[in-house]
């Protein structure tokens, strides 16, 4: 009896001298050892596939597992890995229902109908959905998961963007096979271990890893029965989770957070996210990030004249009382949160806890640039005040809550 894909359809045994065989497995188990006992559609490739994906992350290895049954319009190839390919979104205007469409590749939307009987094997990327155990069961080689980092450090749904925020050196593309009820915690069949690019942000480590994405899941499917007999569980130390970015992550504390902790955060959230801080009670965005800078006041006065250093308020919309310092340039040096516009370079030089930190650009009302900022607000507050405000640090607040703001602490110890 042969399958749509012309594979000859048999039991696959363990432990009886078949090309499945792996050590210390009883004799006459099925294998895959998923579930209750079954037949398997094809002793090996090609594979009928359904592929679960939405971003454009999912969308470069969706291409590869088309070119390599010869499906996709581009490509000549055929009699790869593949001999059939569907697709499964949760929405129809993702990228890959895009591909999907335009390839003429046959599109379900979720949640599925009855799927049994017509699928050798699953692959999920970027789904965002958790899958249950009577879907995974349809699949006698079960479902892959293709997920962008060193397994089992960053499981969940945002790996690539906190590989970056925490400055990890080393990532990877991992291979795994779906365990139902939780999300990233399966047997490894295969792994690629990546240095990440120095200075590279979480789009740009996307594209590399979405390029060795493909052809590494192409590898897996080209060997799956060896690949499974050869799985390993995952480590049972050295996981973390990596939930998704919002916008409560964007709020500088400049007090605490160090250059390389805001280059992080900025190159991890900042091309989707722009960075906040308040200034004179109001919020504004950072963008441009411009690295870090060295701002030096030698012969100035280290300790300023009291009058100089004072405090204000002001209550926003929200109805949270918002409090700023004044300071004079010769406290600036050492005030997390000090303001100075580099004119060489048009950059706003920001001090943080263990250093400074330049910016081309703020949004407040609107864009404007470091030198249209120092014009209208830095250069009109030291006219009318004697001295430069500083951006003012939130409060830590829970997801959803307004921060509140931290008073700017002053040297001086005058209030």
């Amino acid at each position: 009896m042969r399958s749509a894909g012309g594979a000859v359809l048999r039991l696959l045994r363990l432990g009886g001298g078949g090309s499945g065989a792996s050590a210390g497995r009883k004799p006459g188990t099925l294998w895959p050892p998923w579930g209750p006992r079954r037949r398997l559609f094809s002793s090996g490739p090609p594979w009928r596939l359904l592929f679960f994906g939405s971003d454009h992350f999912a969308v470069e290895t969706l291409k590869a597992l088309a070119a390599e049954s010869g499906l996709l319009c581009s490509s000549s190839r055929a009699g790869g890995a593949v001999s059939s390919l569907e697709v499964a979104t949760l929405s129809a205007d993702v990228p890959v229902a895009e591909l999907a469409r335009r390839e003429g590749l046959p599109l379900h939307r979720w949640p599925l109908g009855d799927v049994g009987g017509r699928f050798d094997v699953g692959v999920v990327i970027s789904f965002g959905c958790l899958l249950h155990q009577s879907l995974i069961e349809k699949f006698p080689y079960g479902i892959l998961n293709v997920h962008p980092s060193l397994l089992p450090r960053w499981r969940g749904p945002a790996p690539i963007f906190h590989t970056v925020l925490n400055g990890d050196a080393v990532t990877a593309v991992t291979i795994m096979q779906i365990r139902p009820h939780r999300f990233d915690v399966g047997p490894i069949l295969n792994q690629s271990v990546h240095a990440v690019p120095e200075g590279s942000t979480a789009d740009e480590l996307a594209d590399v890893l979405a390029a060795e994405a493909a052809p590494l899941l192409v590898d897996t499917l080209r060997n799956l029965p060896q690949k499974m007999a050869d799985k390993r569980e995952q480590s049972p130390t050295g996981a973390t989770y990596a939930p998704k970015i919002n916008a409560s992550m964007s709020w500088i504390v400049w007090e605490e957070q160090t250059c390389r902790q805001i280059e992080c955060l900025y190159r991890a959230i900042g091309s989707r996210i722009p960075l906040r801080s308040t200034w004179m009670g109001r919020t504004i965005r950072l963008v441009g990030f411009a690295g870090t800078c060295h701002i030096s006041f030698a012969g100035r006065s280290r300790r300023p004249p009291p009058s100089l250093c004072r405090r204000a308020s002001c209550l926003c919309s929200s109805g949270l009382s918002i409090v700023f310092c004044f300071f004079s340039d010769a406290s600036v040096e050492r005030s997390p949160g000090s303001v100075s516009f580099r004119k060489e370079s048009n950059t706003l030089a920001v001090r943080c806890k263990d250093g400074w930190v330049s910016f081309k650009a703020v949004i407040v009302k609107k864009r404007l640039t470091a030198a249209d900022f120092y014009n209208g607000y830095l250069h009109r507050t030291a006219r009318s005040h004697g001295a430069a405000a500083a951006f003012v640090s939130p409060r830590r607040a829970p997801t959803g809550e307004t921060p509140r703001c931290h008073a700017h602490k002053c040297t001086t110890g005058v209030s």
